[in-house]
């Protein structure tokens, strides 16, 4: 799990990166098997090598929801092992 939030000296939220990375789920990409980013201008989500941009409403719903994925990615992994 990566987690890079750079902010201003306001206080804004200015560029991040969130990030799982496990190469043993998905070998593309350097194991990144789901991100949200904004590089290059425009706000994305990586899942297991496809790239989708997304609506940008707030870092803190974009942290959010990257973590309400990964959640339910790992649950998903431990029901699967059952």
């Amino acid at each position: 799990m990566r987690r890079q939030v750079w902010i201003d000296l306001q206080g804004t939220v200015v560029r991040y990166s969130l990030a799982y990375v496990n190469p043993l789920i998905y070998g593309g990409d350097n194991g990144r098997v789901l991100g949200y980013d904004a590089a290059h201008g425009n706000h994305h989500r990586h899942f297991m090598g496809e790239v989708t941009e997304v609506a940008f409403d707030g870092f803190d719903r974009i942290e959010a929801r990257f973590f309400r994925e990964w959640a339910a990615l790992v649950k998903g992994l431990r029901h699967a092992e059952n």
